[in-house]
């Protein structure tokens, strides 16, 4: 391959390269900050990369968050040794009246349905689980980065409950438990947990609304453009990065407690918005049961840690200030969706199995 040169002199290449730096400083004055890379929403929910000038500058009257400096002293938290201290009260097992099994080739999925935030929508999928209807049936779509999708392709199925539904995509925040995190959220005015699901709500007050979030793994409901065609026919998890711009605007039914990771394994359609193109590419399902169907050994003896617990209090600080050996400066706060609620097996209480798969910190060195 031949080399190429410059034609110009030495002296010629830096008075150019000093008028370049001279009019790449007048454009950052101009603009108060150079331009960057940010992700901004397309037509179907999904992300795309452009180039879009970065945020302002917060106002002076704002001072900025410093992260805490790591302090030698500092008693470092054991996130493993955390949960193994907790104690037995601070677990709770899921509602097997309320828990749905996903059988696939490659394993099983739990998900724990939340019926606090869509009891019509929850009610609907366990009628449909409870008639075997989902039996037989696929993953049809699987978007990278954003959700894997699964249900009839072929609308072969009998009709089974309801037609219709209204839309249950948020709730009063009135009665409703919330643990309120401290960090600052995009966006909602204020983000926690209940009962393990990760809520937002618009405020305290007796007209606030809550609202569940697109966290990592959680399960929603697909519909058209009309909010009354989601029945639970069709259901998604989040595989990706949290698609908040979902929030509100379908019904979130549960979260995935085990086995998610048999799900963001899977792999990538090719079709749009991730759909399979062909029918040989789609994940059969095997069934999917009520966990109260099953006989007691089909069962997982599954735990999960409370919200309201003082061990989760102290779990979400161990994550918001990580200050393990790897990390030299912890973040001094944490997104909502990067706090995994622990899941273990009963009788393994050395070991949580959070539904974001923790387990990644026990093999990497961070």
């Amino acid at each position: 391959m031949s080399k190429m040169y410059s034609t110009r002199s030495p002296e010629v290449d830096r008075m150019s390269s000093l008028r370049s730096l001279l009019l790449a400083a007048a454009v950052s004055v101009a603009l108060g900050s150079p331009p960057t890379f940010a992700q901004t929403p397309n037509p179907i929910g999904g992300t795309e990369t452009g180039s879009t000038p970065a945020p302002e500058a917060a106002p002076a009257t704002t001072p900025p968050v410093v992260p805490p400096t790591v302090k030698s002293s500092a008693k470092v938290v054991n996130i493993a040794e955390l949960l193994a201290t907790s104690k037995p009260s601070e677990w709770r097992q899921p509602d097997p009246e309320r828990t749905l099994y996903l059988f696939l080739a490659t394993g099983k999925v739990v998900i724990e349905l939340h019926p606090e935030f869509a009891p019509r929508h929850v009610a609907n999928i366990i009628k449909l689980a409870r008639a075997h209807w989902y039996d037989g049936l696929a993953v049809v779509r699987v978007q990278d980065n954003f959700v894997a999708q699964w249900g009839d392709p072929l609308n072969s199925k009998p009709e089974v409950g309801e037609k219709h539904l209204p839309a249950e995509f948020k709730r009063g925040a009135a009665e409703l438990p919330f643990v309120r995190m401290q960090d600052p959220d995009t966006y909602a005015p204020e983000v926690g947990f209940t009962n393990g699901m990760a809520v937002a709500r618009s405020g305290a007050g007796p007209d606030a609304e809550a609202w569940p979030l697109h966290c990592y793994g959680a399960v929603g409901v697909g519909r058209d453009n009309d909010p009354a065609t989601a029945i639970g026919t069709e259901l998604y998890a989040v595989i990706g990065q949290a698609p908040r711009q979902l929030d509100r605007n379908t019904a979130i039914v549960g979260r995935v407690i085990f086995g998610m990771e048999l799900l963001s394994a899977l792999t990538r359609g090719t079709g749009e918005h991730g759909f399979y193109e062909q029918p040989e590419q789609r994940e059969p399902i095997r069934s999917i049961r009520v966990a109260a169907e099953l006989p007691a050994s089909e069962r997982l003896p599954l735990e999960v840690l409370r919200t309201d617990s003082k061990t989760f209090q102290k779990w979400v600080e161990a994550r918001r200030n990580r200050r393990d050996a790897w990390y030299k400066v912890p973040a001094g706060r944490i997104d909502v969706c990067n706090v995994p609620v622990p899941v273990r097996e009963r009788g393994d209480e050395h070991q949580d199995r959070g539904e974001h798969t923790d387990r990644s910190d026990a093999r990497r060195k961070r």
